[in-house]
């Protein structure tokens, strides 16, 4: 019995501490954040934006592409001014999109 309250114990601790080495602040019941990631050459005006999304379900399984390459792929976007980062995460279910703006 001990055992298996020390693996129940050790299976929370992993839950509740997943996201302490985040770079971005992260909720654990609910997390809604936009952040920058990068800044490209040029001003910031743009004529295009192009998204790409991944979608994870309670940090077991996540699928889908939200690189910067398949973002800009996706607005038709050749030369990149910047780019953003957006998560919304309910509960263990998150959806990530990254937003890239050019030309």
């Amino acid at each position: 019995m001990k055992k298996i309250s020390f693996a129940m114990l050790m299976l929370l601790a992993a839950v509740i501490f997943n996201g302490c080495a985040s770079v971005l602040p992260s909720g654990f019941i609910y997390t809604e954040i936009k952040a920058p990631v990068s800044v490209g050459d040029g001003g910031i005006s743009y004529s295009k934006i192009g998204t790409a999304k991944a979608t994870s379900v309670l940090g077991m399984v996540a699928i889908g592409d939200c690189s910067i390459k398949t973002a800009a792929a996706n607005g038709g976007i050749k030369n990149i001014k910047y780019v953003d980062y957006d998560v919304k995460n309910i509960l263990g279910f998150a959806d990530y999109t990254t937003t890239v703006y050019g030309d």
